[in-house]
Formats: C-alpha cells, structure tokens, sequence
C-alpha cells in the first residue's frame, strides 16, 4: 500500500524547496502539498505518480513534472478572486492546482477523452470552481475574457495572439516559446497596454495541437 501522502510530502521537500529549486510562495507549496497528484496519472504508473519528471497520461500528452508545475503557478502568483485560463488542461492537475489559489479557473483540453476524463477527476475531488472544457487553446476563451492568469502547458514557437488579446491589464501569462525540441519558459504580463515579456527557464513541453 503506497503512502501517498508521504510522498507528496517529500514531493515538497526535495523537487519543489530542496537545493537548486528554491519554490519560495508558501502558497504555492500549500497547493501542492494539498492537491492528490495520483488521481491525476494513470492506474499502472501510480508508483511514479510523484516523481519528479512528467508522465505519460495518454493520446500523446503528458502530467508536467511537479517543479515546472510549482514554478509556473509562482511566476503568475494567482490571487484569490482572479480570473484563470489554463490552455492544455491535460488530465487537470494544473487546473486543480490553480483552483486550490484562485476563484475561477477555466482550463481549455483539445483532444476530447483527456477533458472528459479531466472534468470528470476534478467534480469527483470537488473542485467546483475549476471548470475543463474541450476547446482550442491557441484561441482561448473570448466569451470569459479578459483573464488575470493565464497558464499555457504546451509549446508554441510564438505567443497566439488571441491569448495576449485575452488577457487583463496587470494580467500575467506563462507559456514555453520555442522550436518542438526545446523552449523557453517565458512571463509576459500587460503593463498600461504594452507587452512585458522574459525568459525564465529551459524546457521542454509537448506541441500546442495544430503547430505544423
């Protein structure tokens, strides 16, 4: 029988707090002390389910590793009455994450089965302010627009314009920017109506759905 709440504690510990991490936001480490990753991975790879790597969850698509997690919901620092856009909603551990901080969380899924399943993960463990809906992200969700928060988990090798459009002034995006091999983490946030963009962290995330 696997402790899972042991491990998510040495989660925290080591991945997220630990020596070359440096996860500093007390609240970002309450969401991930808080939020079950097991429910969100696949039955046959539970025992990986706190690893610190991504993991396979199925039609291509990955869990991202708990530090890239952690890292991205602390560079936009969601406040609790912002309004949150995750694009690549995936199994919903993101959005889980992001609904343990903030009040409404809308996350975009293309490939139908993962936000099916993802929706159904989320109402079982009752994020009720968290909301997955099958969607193209590269367009974002204009009917909810503007966003405070948006949170991008694949890779694109430029920023949609659609998702700068949707974002609020004082907004903060996060997204990898860069060819399919590899990327950049980069912050871009909306200061008087002008674009602030850095690059924060390497990485590698699978492809935004439709990047030819």
């Amino acid at each position: 029988m696997m402790d899972f709440v042991a491990m998510r504690e040495r989660m925290v510990r080591e991945q997220l707090v630990g020596p070359g991490r440096g996860i500093s936001s007390a609240r970002v480490l309450a969401a991930m002390q808080s939020v079950p990753r097991q429910e969100f991975v696949p039955g046959e790879i539970l025992s990986d389910a706190y690893a610190d790597m991504a993991l396979p969850i199925g039609k291509g698509q990955t869990i991202s590793q708990p530090f890239v997690v952690a890292r991205m919901t602390e560079l936009v620092d969601p406040r609790p009455n912002d309004r949150v856009l995750e694009v690549g909603g995936g199994c919903g551990y993101q959005a889980a994450v992001l609904g343990e901080l903030t009040g409404t969380v809308v996350s975009l899924e293309i490939v139908e089965e993962l936000s099916r399943k993802a929706a159904q993960t989320l109402e079982r463990l009752g994020y009720c302010n968290v909301k997955m809906l099958h969607g193209d992200g590269h367009a974002g969700w204009a009917e909810l627009a503007p966003f405070d928060v948006i949170v991008v988990a694949c890779a694109a090798p430029s920023v949609p314009v659609a998702l700068v459009d949707q974002l609020a002034e004082g907004g903060r995006m996060i997204m990898p920017i860069g060819p399919r091999a590899y990327q950049e983490l980069r912050l871009i946030k909306k200061q008087h109506g002008r674009i602030e963009e850095s690059a924060v962290l390497p990485v590698r995330f699978v492809p935004m759905t439709g990047w030819n």
